[in-house]
Parts: C-alpha cells; structure tokens; sequence
C-alpha cells in the first residue's frame, strides 16, 4: 500500500479535495474532486491527475447534504475507488491563523477552540474550513490532521507593514494586517526560480486574481507587504466584496442609513465588489462579454484598483524586477493582464501580445525591464508538503 495525504478545502457551499500520493520525496497527484451546492441540489465529481472523469453524483434538488454528508460522501469515495492507497494524514486550508500561528500545525481539541475564535475575522471562510476538521476528530480521531493557514506566509512581514496607526494596545491585542492567500503566494515563491531566478531573488509582485483577489510583494521569496489587511475584505474589489473601503462609510451607514454590524458585513462581503458595481454578475467572464455600461464600469474599476495597489507595493519594494499573474482570473483572462500590463509600463513592462493570448508562462517581450508571467498556483500541492513536514 502507498502512504497517501489527503487535503481538504471547505468553503460555505463546497468541499474541494485532493489526494496526493508519497513516492520517495515526491507528493504525486492521485485524484481531486469536489462536492459543491451541498445545502441546495448537490452534486459531486472526481477526476485523476490526467482529467479523466472517476465518479459523479447529484442529489435531488433541496437535498440537504451539509459539511457532515459531503465528508462521508468524499470519505466513502476515496476508501471504495481509490486502490493501493493507505490514507495516513489530511491537511486543511485554514484561512486565519491569528497572531499565534505562522506555521502549520497538527490539529488538536484545543488548537480547534483557538481557531474557533478567529471567526469574526474571517466570517466568509473560517467557520467553514473548520467543520471537516471537527468532524473528522470527532469521527477518526486517530488520523493525523494539520491545519496550515493563509496568513502565515505573511507573518514575516516588517513589524511596519503590518501595523495600523492606532492606538499601539490594539495592536499588540492582534488588530493588525494579517495578508491572506499565503498559501498561494508561498506555492509561486517556491516556483518562480525556476522560471526567473534573478526575479525570485529580487522584487516581484504576485497577482492572485479569482473570485477573491489580492497582492503582495515578495523580496527574495518573502512577503513584505499584501493588498488585504486585518480581514480578506481589504484591498481589491473581489466577487462580491468590497475591498478597501473609508472607516467612515461604516460610520455612515451605522448613522445615517440605520444598518447594524451584521447587515453591513452582508453588504461588504456578500453585495459589493464586481456585483455590487456591475448589478449584473460576480463573475468576470460574465462582466467581458457583457454590453451592459455598469458590467464594463465594473471592469475598469477592477483595472484600476489593481493598478493603484500595484504602485503602492512596488513603492514598497523600492523597484520590481517581475509581475506575476495566478488565480482563475490570473491565469485564465489575457483581457485582464493586457490591461494591467499596459497600464504598468511607467514600471518598465512592455507586453508581448501574442504570448498574452497563448497564456505564457511569460508574457513580456525579451526587451521588457520588468518581467511579466502567468504561473498556475497550486495551493493543494503546498498543504500537502505542509502536512508532511509538520508530521515529520
């Protein structure tokens, strides 16, 4: 039997899972999936490391399936079609990690109440990503289970940049820039050497543009600054959220408009960003090829956003060597990155247009005095190394 880990990534409606193979050093690709709708009409798909389709399943519609039943669903998957494989750990996408943890852990009783109280922080993802791993200690308590979060990767990060100009109590009690998507952006510092190694070790900003967004600046490999902040509501408009937005509108909106916390988290994190601008759709391969004015203002303001914290980091970094694009919009929109790499020539980058429209990896010409790339992220490949090394 192989030793095989599996990693879970459980959102407010879906579980996506992988199962990684160890051969030697290596951590091989066996078969990822997702079960998604779990609340309304579920369905579920897995597909090997070549794309073939293994298995899918729909429920009836109003089927209630819940965290608890996609688990046992996915359980049940991989321990009846998954041959030769012995499941020894699963490791968890945890968004927040709080001031305590800055690297992944082996998952406890007590580390679970720890991170439990990080839920206010991260209302979208924490509560979520959470569920699988309370279930499976109640359920196989002997499994090894590690939690490795999107904010560790920022907590090397000047004592500076993660601050906030209040009183310095506040920050000392953990109200400070957090940074997210770590996990991404630690998997494209790991990668880009081998693509541009005087880059990797010199000034880069990563894009990681998707359903949610943001940016960092590395310096030989390491985050010194991000675009999100003390919650993943900070900095570029996303999907449905807001990004950057005045303390005073919170004030405004509490006063004038009569809302409480709760319906205005619901505005920020759930009505705002590209949907909320555009009145039309959340997603970005909607708003392209909509001729409604309000989907291209959407766009533009997306572009522009991009581009004010893209000064903002490489003012941080005091120069930049390379951009690189991930994420689903990242690495799939050539629209996207054309108009972000034109609007990023005072920063020395000359577009190569046809290697844009070819997906890259780079996509700035020989000449170009910053570099330009597309590498895919891959977030589930990095929480498997994690789980690995946090067991030894």
């Amino acid at each position: 039997m192989t030793d095989a880990i599996a990693v879970l990534n459980a959102g407010s409606s879906s579980i996506k899972f992988s199962l990684f193979a160890q051969a030697g050093k290596d951590l091989d690709l066996v078969v990822r999936g997702q079960a998604e709708a779990i609340h309304t009409a579920p369905r579920f798909a897995a597909k090997s490391a070549n794309g073939e389709t293994l298995s899918t399943h729909t429920w009836d519609e109003g089927t209630r399936l819940g965290h608890e039943g996609a688990l046992e669903h996915i359980v049940s998957f991989l321990r009846d079609k998954v041959h030769g494989m012995s499941l020894k750990s699963v490791g968890h996408r945890v968004v927040h990690g709080g001031m305590k943890h800055a690297l992944p852990v082996r998952v406890d009783r007590a580390l679970l109440a720890d991170l439990e109280q990080l839920v206010t922080l991260a209302p979208l993802h924490q509560p979520h990503n959470l569920a699988p791993i309370r279930l499976l200690l109640e359920r196989r308590p002997e499994l090894p289970q590690v939690a490795c979060f999107d904010t560790a990767f920022h907590r090397a990060q000047p004592e500076l940049a993660q601050m906030f100009a209040l009183p310095k109590e506040l920050h000392d009690a953990g109200v400070r820039r957090y940074g997210f998507h770590g996990l991404s952006y630690e998997y494209i510092a790991s990668v880009l050497p081998q693509h541009d190694p005087a880059a990797a070790r010199g000034r880069s900003v990563v894009l990681h543009l998707g359903n949610g967004a943001s940016m960092c600046a590395l310096s030989a490999g390491r985050s010194v600054a991000s675009s999100m902040g003390f919650t993943a509501v900070d900095g570029l408009p996303m999907g449905t959220r807001s990004g950057a937005l005045d303390p005073g509108v919170i004030l405004f909106l509490l006063d004038q408009r009569g809302m409480d916390a709760r319906a205005i988290e619901d505005l920020i994190y759930n009505k705002s960003g590209l949907l909320g601008v555009s009145g039309v759709s959340s997603d970005m391969r909607t708003l392209l090829g909509s001729d409604e004015p309000r989907a291209r203002l959407a766009v533009d303001l997306y572009i522009y956003r991009i581009g004010r914290e893209l000064g903002s980091l490489a003012a941080a970094l005091g120069g930049l060597d390379a951009l690189v694009f991930t994420g689903g919009i990242g690495e799939n929109s050539a629209e996207i990155r054309e108009r972000v790499c034109r609007n990023a020539a005072w920063l020395g980058v000359v577009l190569d247009k046809a290697a844009n429209q070819a997906g890259g990896p780079r996509i700035s010409t020989a000449a170009s005095k910053t570099a330009a790339w597309v590498l895919p992220t891959n977030e589930e490949l990095m929480i498997a190394r994690h789980t690995r090394r946090a067991l030894g």
